[in-house]
């Protein structure tokens, strides 16, 4: 059969308005672009701003993952109990039937050998580790009853930002861009910025687009050297000669997408158009020698550096030019105490050092530019970490915990959540939620609604099915909801 009959019969009406050069696509695109659509391209921009299913609260993300998973127990759920009881036996009770990644048989509790303290009107609970989020302390909703089924990072890591422990899914970041484009044709919908050197535990899968078009899939930016690798033009070529390759690689690519009918081509020619444009911007937006001395010394941003701090200030900038969904990657945050550098006393001090000061600069900032209110800062790692000591450094000098999926801790600001609140809670020891559980699934849910989505409906088909972020699970947790 011929090849070319067969695409066509295959094609649904969606595809055909949107390729055909004469009808309601050509009009749509007109509308969106503003220009002769019917005249310049059959290309629809996969990147145009799109409505919602309903008002959003939130109109962009910036999601501060933590790899590795911080000790939620030092730094926000504080247990007395386990403080009381720490270095008696872990009650089998607790224990008996569980796998734990490095601990076996029984394990010692382990209190927590940071000072906490209550903070603002809400009186949420924050330990010494974390000074500068104190100040910001109305401004966090701190969810404490999140759980997982995974204990080890990668699939966790895959999980929560995918929907599935296994690769190939889209992410989140995705997700969000495929649902409500980008508000700036000149820059990605999805930046991925990445500090301490080391790529998430899911590798790229943790920001890819799985089956979704490719250009929804997130962007590496950097904040030192050439912002976008390959972006560049390479020596020998200028500007004007990089616009002729371009309009001869597009008249190709439209010969192909005419004839084939294949979506991933309107895509490629996109992104061709939107790596142009992005040799122009991205470097604008990426220079934060253009923020004031008061700005830089707020976050602890260095130009020219690379460092959580600088990220942050950049997520900042990225917002404010219309980008969706900035994913920020901080690698350190595993801590076993094998280490002195993985112990829960100096080495989480000097850790959270490096993140406590720009993310609360960073809350700051927003709340002053207006920000914040639609802004959605969401701040935590895969998964916990036990009440008990980490088998393997049982007998160290360096306190250290294991990973825990069953209870932990991670928080939320701005963007339509209540701030001053500390959601849910876990029993007296750490073990087990004792209210108000929120899966992954459901902090998914509640992300989609606050961008004005009903996460069921938000679904793209591929292989016969339709899918979706939360898979068939995930409830919208309205406790937190403003």
């Amino acid at each position: 059969m011929n090849p070319h009959v067969t695409n066509l019969q295959l094609q649904t009406r969606r595809q055909f308005l949107q390729t055909t050069q004469v009808g309601l696509g050509g009009l749509a695109l007109s509308s969106l672009l503003g220009t002769n659509a019917a005249a310049e391209s059959s290309v629809v921009n996969p990147l145009a701003a799109r409505t919602p299913h309903f008002a959003p609260k939130a109109k962009r993300v910036i999601y501060l993952h933590l790899t590795g998973s911080p000790p939620h127990l030092d730094l926000y759920d504080y247990k007395p109990e386990l403080v009381r009881l720490s270095g008696q036996d872990a009650p089998d009770s607790f224990i008996k039937g569980k796998r734990f990644a490095f601990t076996s048989g029984t394990p010692k509790l382990l209190g927590t050998p940071r000072k906490f303290a209550q903070h603002g009107q809400g009186g949420v609970w924050l330990s010494d580790a974390i000074p500068n989020l104190h100040s910001v302390a109305d401004e966090m909703c701190v969810i404490r009853s999140m759980f997982t089924e995974q204990f080890n990072h990668a699939p966790a890591e895959l999980l929560l930002y995918t929907g599935s422990a296994r690769s190939g899914r889209p992410s989140m970041g995705s997700w969000a861009t495929y649902g409500l484009g980008s508000e700036n044709e000149n820059l990605p919908g999805f930046v991925v910025l990445i500090s301490s050197g080391v790529q998430p535990n899911g590798g790229k899968n943790s920001y890819g687009s799985g089956f979704l078009p490719s250009v929804f899939q997130g962007v590496q930016c950097r904040s030192k050297g050439d912002p976008v690798l390959y972006a560049s033009d390479p020596p020998g070529m200028n500007r004007e000669l990089r616009r002729q390759t371009l309009d001869a690689l597009h008249d190709l690519n439209e010969l192909q997408a005419q004839e084939l009918g294949h979506p991933e081509t309107l895509t490629r020619i996109a992104q061709y158009e939107l790596a142009f444009r992005m040799q122009m911007s991205v470097p604008e937006v990426m220079d934060i020698t253009k923020e004031t001395k008061e700005t830089l010394e707020s976050y602890g941003a260095m130009p020219g550096g690379s460092s959580f701090a600088n990220n942050c200030l950049l997520a900042r900038r990225l917002c404010e030019q219309g980008v969706r969904f900035v994913q920020l990657f901080d690698w350190g945050w595993d801590f076993h105490g094998t280490g002195p550098g993985e112990a829960l006393t100096d080495g989480l001090t000097n850790k959270c050092a490096t993140m406590d000061k720009p993310v609360a600069a960073l809350i700051k900032d927003l709340k002053q530019r207006d920000m914040l209110k639609d802004t959605l800062i969401i701040c935590g790692g895969e998964f916990g970490r036990t009440p008990f000591r980490e088998g393997r450094t049982a007998a160290s000098a360096n306190l250290g915990r294991d990973h825990f999926p069953d209870c932990y801790s991670m928080w939320l600001a701005g963007g339509g959540v209540k701030g001053g609140l500390m959601h849910g809670e876990s029993d007296e020891l750490g073990f087990s939620i004792a209210h108000d559980k929120v899966h992954v699934h459901d902090l998914q849910a509640t992300i989609m609604h606050l961008l004005g989505f009903d996460h069921t409906k938000l679904t793209y088909r591929f292989q016969g099915r339709d899918y979706r972020l939360t898979d068939v699970h995930g409830e919208v947790v309205k406790g937190i909801l403003a």
